[in-house]
């Protein structure tokens, strides 16, 4: 592992309000992650540990404080460039999917190299190679709809890695899924994290999935208390 992290959140505080009161979610977050770490985030519902993913991935601004990814300072990217940046930095793997249902399995894990600018053809080879890899590869033409649910995050799996980011955040990857299921979907992708040199932050409630990772961070009403 790096020495230097490629993740870094400094003193991160994240406010809501709602009506005439600000309601603290996050509450001073720091953490370092190191490049090739597999990293699970624990805790209860309602503790911030999806609040501090999506901080985490750009997805939302913090009310205080620094994410700073590979020396980047994200509160420093324009809304404008943070598409651009987290396409290369970045791939996400929803709890529920977020797949497009007009789409089949193929279109919706190339999405992201459509708007890279990719051509057509090359990013129909390298999607077909990734769902083939993911046990796909006779599901290409079908829709979610058509799909198990285990099937459906692997073609969420395959979205997040297509334009192979730094930094792979998955968001409860197993929460709507059953336990056999779930041990195949973390086992792919933990060991495709691993072999592409990726980094991994996962945030779950489950002590059975996070023991998964390399290091376990408990939270506890928006505090990094383990």
């Amino acid at each position: 592992m790096s020495p230097k992290p490629i993740l870094q959140a400094r003193e991160i505080i994240k406010k809501y309000r709602i009506g005439t009161q600000a309601v603290s979610v996050l509450n001073g977050i720091n953490l370092d992650i190191y490049h090739g770490e597999v990293v699970s985030i624990l805790g209860k519902s309602g503790c911030g540990k999806t609040t501090f993913l999506n901080i985490a991935a750009g997805l939302e601004r913090p009310t205080k404080g620094d994410i700073i990814i590979d020396g980047h300072y994200l509160n420093k990217i324009s809304e404008k460039r943070m598409s651009a940046f987290r396409r290369k930095y970045i791939g996400f793997v929803f709890q529920l999917y977020n797949l497009i249902p007009s789409m089949n399995a193929l279109e919706n894990a190339i999405l992201p190299m459509v708007f890279e600018g990719v051509p057509q053809k090359e990013r129909e080879e390298k999607g077909r190679e990734l769902l083939t890899i993911m046990g796909l590869g006779d599901r290409l033409k079908h829709k979610p709809n058509e799909l198990s649910g285990g099937q459906r995050q692997r073609i969420s799996l395959a979205r997040a890695m297509i334009n192979n980011p730094r930094i792979i955040f998955a968001d409860e990857p197993t929460g709507n899924l059953d336990s056999r299921t779930t041990e195949e979907i973390l086992n792919l992708l933990i060991s495709t994290v691993r072999e592409n040199g990726q980094t991994l932050l996962m945030v779950t409630h489950d002590l059975e999935v996070a023991r998964h990772g390399d290091r376990i961070i408990e939270m506890v009403d928006g505090r990094i208390i383990n």
